[in-house]
């Protein structure tokens, strides 16, 4: 029998073209560590067709919506924190 394959969003987590992303970034428990992670990484990325800001956000919200349920209420909730941190490090308004 064929090895199990894996899902399309693992995939695309794993080797996404548009950022390197760091090891473990979307485990750490501090909302900030996360953003200031995403960030570093959308701005030293060549191959990213966004701004440095929309890839960062881009992959932090794919990464919670393809969790979906299997993501628990804490972990979405430091999750949803990191993308206050984001705004805040680029100084974006919501909207």
């Amino acid at each position: 029998m064929a090895a199990r394959k894996s899902k399309w969003s693992q995939d695309v987590t794993r080797r996404s073209n548009a950022l390197d992303l760091e090891r473990g970034v979307f485990t750490f428990d501090d909302p900030k560590a996360i953003a200031l992670s995403l960030k570093s990484s959308a701005e030293a990325s060549a191959r990213r067709k966004a701004t440095p800001f929309r890839s960062a956000m881009s992959m932090l919200t794919f990464y919670i919506n393809r969790a979906g349920k299997g993501l628990s209420k804490e972990r979405r909730s430091v999750l949803e924190a990191s993308k206050a941190e984001l705004r805040k490090l680029y100084g974006v308004e919501r909207g």
